[in-house]
């Protein structure tokens, strides 16, 4: 007789599970594959939620990827919706499950056996324990059924006032949508910038994306309570609000893994080896609920996104049908290793864009690196070609090895691209000479003959080599004790400069030597920073001892608190 077809239960759908489940089928034509999802739909772009309360993406449909029938169709998989994993019996290798739409509890539990088992449950929005948040007015986004519900809402009760809590990926996109929707909108963000995972510079050129299109943002605020019509803060201070999204944060779905004693990380997710398989041999895990190896620090993080979801997803897959072969004694297909993700990430800002890969400096320093950054201002394509936009570009590396280890972009146009050719460079563990060197493709539509990526690693090597110094704009001393001069022209300096500042413009210095004394160490604002390495040039040759340039010139240094700036 043949042998009893392997039975492979994938417990949750969307990114991980679904495409754990695709692939499988493509392995194993005969294996049993049952989905199990506890919603009401298998296979959902998530990420798309917020560009259909904006009215980018018109029709609903469009975001339902997979059907049941359609699973089947194509890849002969059984998807159970509406249907919850509610126990792991390890040692008999069976689950428990129940129908949420059964019409009585007797009828809503059974149990399926499992030869393997992948667990791809995702993450869950966090609902911190506020007065109020139960409310039919207060929303979080994360499920069509979500969606669905704020688009309902906003039709039947014509909200105006719309506070969303949370400055990261789904609160400004969502924050976004309501704003293309004529709401009145106001972020409340409890750490002091938007958009946290990126430095500060970055997340108040957001804020102040935000605050052109008319919506109000406040850093280093909380929500003390929620009332029908306003938002009460931790300051005391109220806000209108007639509709109110939570966006905080994401825990990982760990409670099925945790009450069938699997292993549970320090950072809260599920411990997983490089194969993805848990410490049961049966059973493996993908996706948001897991916790994964940085590729940067080797420390174990959570990077809950969705594009290492679906690679975990196809992993876990291909190991599972391995794993089976291999006790059947057939030929499977090699395992495959999981090693890591370095956290690429970029959303949509308007007609604008920011973009990160690795880590921020503040991440860097935090992880134990003793890191450094440069920052330049760029046009994102040849100058004299027509359309070219400001590219803000920061680089991360570390100091003594000039090993990359993230980068930061921002602007209108190029931005993403230049973001996917650091993290390239990042997996590789090449450093910013390499980065140097790197031939990038050119033509005056698209980029520079020297690509702003190359330029913001000639100034890295600049500094390591002591060439020529930079400092960061959150380095530059206000107490008197350097001398400030900013080179930049007379209209830009017009626009805003510091008040202690000397300005003498950059094709000036030669001639004006005189008025700059060698009794101080002299920091140097340009524009963008470019300016202020060739003004840092001419004073080291003409004697000056103590020089250094600000990284990235006014386009950051004019976003640090605190400053005395006239116009």
């Amino acid at each position: 007789m043949p042998e009893k077809a392997k039975k492979i239960i994938i417990v949750g759908g969307v990114a991980a599970g679904a495409t754990a489940a695709a692939r499988i089928r493509r392995l194993d034509e005969n294996a049993e594959i049952i989905l199990l999802e506890r919603g009401p739909y298998v296979s959902f772009a998530n990420c798309g939620l917020p560009y259909h309360i904006a009215g980018t993406i018109e029709k609903r449909s469009k975001l339902l990827l997979q059907t049941p029938e359609g699973f089947f169709s194509r890849y002969r998989v059984q998807v159970l919706l509406n249907t919850e994993a509610v126990d792991i019996d390890r040692t008999n290798r069976k689950v428990t499950v129940r129908d949420n739409k059964a019409p009585n509890p007797e009828q809503a539990l059974s149990t399926i056996d499992y030869d393997a088992l992948i667990l791809a449950q995702g993450g869950t929005p966090i609902i911190p324990p506020l007065p109020g948040v139960d409310q039919s007015h207060v929303f979080k986004l994360w499920t069509i059924p979500d969606m669905d519900a704020i688009n309902k809402y906003i039709k039947e009760h014509q909200p105006k006032h719309v506070v969303v809590v949370g400055g990261g990926f789904i609160g400004l996109e969502t924050a976004e949508a309501f704003v293309e929707r004529g709401l009145s909108v106001t972020i409340v963000e409890l750490t002091d910038h938007l958009m946290p995972p990126m430095d500060l510079l970055y997340g108040k050129r957001i804020q102040e994306r935000f605050e052109a299109a008319g919506a109000t943002v406040l850093v280093k605020k909380g929500v003390q309570s929620i009332q029908k019509d306003k938002v009460t803060l931790n300051d005391g201070s109220e806000i209108p609000a007639d509709m109110v999204l939570l966006s905080v944060g994401v825990r990982p779905n760990t409670e099925l893994a945790k009450k069938a004693g699997l292993e549970i990380g320090n950072t809260g997710a599920l411990v997983v080896d490089e194969y993805l398989k848990t410490q049961d041999p049966y059973i493996w895990a993908a996706g948001d609920m897991v916790e994964v190896v940085s590729r940067i620090s080797g420390a174990k993080v959570r990077i809950p996104l969705a594009g290492p979801a679906n690679r975990q997803g196809r992993i876990a897959a291909t190991n599972v049908v391995a794993s089976l072969s291999e006790a059947r004694g057939e030929v499977g297909p090699i395992p495959l290793k999981y090693k890591g993700a370095i956290g690429t990430s970029v959303v949509k800002i308007f007609d604008e864009t920011a973009a990160s890969t690795g880590f921020s400096l503040a991440a860097a320093r935090k992880a134990g690196f003793d890191a450094k950054e440069t920052t330049i201002l760029k046009a994102h394509h040849a100058t004299y070609y027509p359309g070219d936009q400001d590219l803000l570009l920061t680089l991360v590396y570390e100091a003594k090895t000039g090993k990359l280890l993230g980068a930061q972009a921002y602007g209108k146009e190029g931005v993403e691209k230049r973001i996917d050719a650091t993290a390239v460079t990042i997996y590789a563990q090449l450093t910013v000479e390499n980065l140097t060197e790197i031939d990038f493709a050119y033509a005056p539509p698209y980029s520079s003959a020297n690509d702003p990526l190359n330029m913001a690693a000639f100034t890295a090597m600049n500094a390591l080599s002591g060439y020529s110094n930079q400092i960061s704009a959150d380095e530059l001393p206000l107490d008197g004790s350097v001398l400030i001069l900013d080179v930049r022209t007379y209209g830009e300096y017009a626009k805003g400069h510091l008040a202690d500042a000397i300005h003498i413009p950059l094709d000036e210095i030669r001639d004006r030597l005189e008025e700059i004394p060698h009794d101080k160490p002299i920091h140097i604002i340009s524009e963008g920073g470019f300016e202020g390495h060739l003004a840092n040039r001419i004073l080291t040759q003409q004697g000056y001892q103590d020089t250094a340039y600000i990284s990235g010139g006014w386009a950051t240094l004019r976003l640090r608190d605190g400053l005395a700036i006239e116009a």
